[in-house]
C-alpha cells in the first residue's frame, strides 16, 4: 500500500521536531563578514576587473563559480522544500532555519570572490540573475523523494565545496569552504535521518523514492549556462566526478539506510531495488572508465612535457 504525503509527514512530525532540536543544539553560529579579507578590496570604478587578477587557477575559478551559482538559487529551493514538506510545525521551522543557514553560503562566497577578484564579478552577477530568473523546482513528487534527493544533494555539495577549497590552494578560500561544508553536513544528517525514519514508516515507498532519486539524480546547479562543460572541467580536476559520486555520496547513504538489506517490501519496491542495483553497476563501470581516461590523458600530457 502506498502512503500519502500527509500520512507520512504526520507520522514523522515527532522525528522532525527531535532532529530539528538536535540540529539547533549542534549548529554553530558564524558570521560571513569574519571570513572575508576586506583589506584586499579596491574600487571597481577605479580599477576594473581584468582576467589576470585572480590568484587561483582557471579550473578553481570554474568550480567556485558553479558552487556560488548553485547556492544562488536559494529562493527556488526554499519554495520546493515548502511544497514537499509544508510550512507547519517542525517541518516549517526546519525549512525556514535551513534557508537562513544556506543564505550565508552565497553571502560569504560572493563577498570573498568580489573582494579577491578571483572571478569576474560581471559574469557572476549575470549568472545570478539568470539562475533566479529561471528558478528551480524539484523533480521530487513525494515527501520521501524530497528527503532522498536532498540527502544525496547535501552530501554531494558538502564534498564539492570541501574539495574545491583544497584545490584552490588558497587558505582563506579553503577556510570559507570548510565552514560551508560543515553546514552542509549537518543539513545532510537531518534529511538522512528523516528518511531513515521514513523507511520505518513506509519501507516500500522509501525504497522506490531512493531508487528514483539515485537513477535520475542531477545537481541543483544543472541549469547553469555551460554546466556540462564546467562539470567536466571540475571532474577532470578530481574535485567532483562519477567515482566520488558513486563511492562517497550514493553508497554511504544506501548503506546507512540498509536499502539492500530490508525485508518485507512489496513487489514494485523489489523491482525498483533491482533497477537500482543494475544502475549502480553501470555507474561503477562509467566511473572506472572516466578515471582510466583521465589518467591516460594525464600520462599523455606528461609525456609531451618531457618530450
Amino acid at each position: 500500500m502506498q502512503h500519502s504525503d500527509y500520512e507520512i509527514l504526520s507520522e514523522l512530525e515527532p522525528k522532525a521536531e527531535e532532529y530539528l532540536n538536535r540540529h539547533l543544539r549542534t549548529a554553530k553560529e558564524w558570521f560571513p563578514h569574519e571570513y572575508v579579507p576586506w583589506s584586499q578590496g579596491r574600487d571597481f570604478d577605479i580599477e576594473p576587473w581584468t582576467p589576470d587578477q585572480p590568484s587561483v587557477s582557471q579550473t578553481a575559478q570554474t568550480a567556485l563559480e558553479v558552487n556560488l551559482l548553485t547556492e544562488d538559487n536559494l529562493p527556488g529551493y526554499h519554495r520546493a522544500v515548502f511544497r514537499l514538506f509544508g510550512g507547519d510545525g517542525a517541518w516549517g521551522t526546519w525549512a525556514n532555519r535551513w534557508t537562513a543557514e544556506e543564505g550565508r553560503h552565497s553571502i560569504v562566497l560572493r563577498d570573498y570572490l568580489t573582494i579577491t577578484r578571483n572571478v569576474d564579478p560581471v559574469q557572476l552577477e549575470r549568472g545570478r540573475m539568470q539562475q533566479n530568473e529561471q528558478g528551480y523546482d524539484s523533480d521530487a513528487d513525494t515527501a520521501l523523494d524530497g528527503m532522498a534527493y536532498v540527502s544525496f544533494q547535501e552530501l554531494a555539495t558538502r564534498i564539492s565545496h570541501r574539495n574545491t577549497g583544497r584545490y584552490t590552494g588558497e587558505p582563506v578560500c579553503d577556510r570559507i569552504l570548510r565552514r560551508i561544508s560543515a553546514d552542509e553536513n549537518l543539513h545532510m544528517i537531518f534529511y538522512r535521518d528523516m528518511l531513515n525514519a521514513g523507511f520505518e514508516v513506509a519501507p516500500s515507498d522509501a525504497t522506490r523514492a531512493v531508487a528514483r532519486q539515485v537513477i535520475d539524480f542531477q545537481m541543483p546547479g544543472a541549469g547553469i549556462p555551460g554546466f556540462t562543460r564546467k562539470a567536466f572541467t571540475i571532474a577532470q580536476a578530481g574535485i567532483y566526478d562519477l567515482r566520488i559520486h558513486h563511492d562517497e555520496v550514493v553508497w554511504p547513504l544506501l548503506r546507512h539506510w540498509r536499502v539492500f538489506e530490508r525485508e518485507g517490501l512489496d513487489a514494485d519496491a523489489e523491482q525498483a531495488r533491482h533497477r537500482l542495483a543494475d544502475f549502480l553497476d553501470g555507474l561503477d563501470r562509467k566511473a572506472s572508465r572516466f578515471v582510466e581516461q583521465r589518467e591516460a590523458r594525464a600520462a599523455r600530457r606528461e609525456a609531451r612535457s618531457r618530450g
